[in-house]
């Protein structure tokens, strides 16, 4: 893809109950196109693509999950699972005025955009979902976020030292996605190890039957050589998805550090969603 031109930004803010969510727009116009974050990061790592996205002409909102990034943080581990999460979604869609858009997201947010499409799918144009996290990745994702579950329950002030220290560096002098690490270390104890909880012994994504089931077009990216988010997983969900096609890419750092090629294929899916029919979710719904 050709440089980005400038396009607009605004931060926006809506209330789902007593919990503020923090959202920003990219562009304008009625191709929506939402993309979420990955676990305990925040919607500034989407910036990115939304940009690239936007001089496409799409109208890109990414959203800070709640216990993330600007949203409020609550303490309570009961307010957070994948449905929850997916809700808040919806929301913010009723909060647009947004009958449908393209849902996507890294990781975390490819597992939400499942959810979406399983709780709400006229709502769902298209999908676009990179390293979604199933059945193949249960045992390493509890290996690698069990312990920091259980540090932040238990050891509390290593995620407080953790923070103080990071919060020192200047976000403006280090690299885009420096920054991003930086800011994902900025969490609070007891909210982290409440987000964590709800994710870790909640439904982690809707089961095949429901995936099976999804009805829109949906482009899954996968890579290889990451355990926490094995490419069996992205091929499995093409697989199971009847209108899906795999999308492989050389690693978890070419979409970071070399995007145009997949910025390119995501472009031109985000527009054929919009070209195409509309979008009738789930079979037989």
């Amino acid at each position: 893809m050709s440089r980005s031109p400038l396009v607009s930004e605004r931060i926006g803010q809506f209330f789902l109950g007593e919990d503020r969510l923090e959202y920003t727009e990219y562009g304008s116009g009625d191709r929506w196109v939402v993309l979420l974050h990955g676990q305990l990061m925040l919607r500034r790592m989407c910036q990115p693509l939304a940009r690239a996205l936007a001089a496409e002409g799409m109208h890109v909102v990414t959203l800070d999950l709640l216990g993330h990034g600007r949203s409020d943080r609550p303490a309570d581990p009961m307010v957070y699972s994948m449905t929850a999460f997916g809700e808040q979604v919806v929301a913010l869609l009723d909060h647009l005025g947004a009958d449908q858009a393209v849902i996507g997201g890294t990781s975390l947010g490819a597992n939400v955009s499942l959810e979406v499409a399983a709780i709400a799918p006229a709502r769902v144009r298209g999908l676009l979902v990179e390293m979604p996290v199933l059945d193949n990745a249960v045992e390493m994702g509890m290996v690698v976020f069990g312990p920091m579950m259980l540090a932040a329950r238990f050891l509390p002030f290593t995620v407080s030292l953790t923070r103080a220290v990071t919060r020192r560096v200047p976000r403006g002098l280090v690299p885009f996605w420096a920054g991003i690490v930086l800011d994902t270390c900025d969490q609070q104890p007891a909210p982290m190890a409440a987000v964590m909880h709800g994710i870790v012994f909640g439904r982690i994504a809707p089961p095949s039957s429901l995936r099976r089931a999804i009805d829109v077009p949906t482009m899954v990216v996968g890579h290889p050589a990451d355990p926490v988010h094995p490419a069996a997983d992205a091929a499995m969900l093409a697989a199971e998805i009847p209108a899906a096609r795999f999308v492989r890419a050389e690693s978890i750092f070419e979409w970071r550090f070399r995007p145009e090629r997949l910025d390119g294929e995501a472009a031109e899916f985000v527009r054929g969603c919009w070209e195409t029919r509309s979008a009738s979710g789930l079979r037989g719904v």
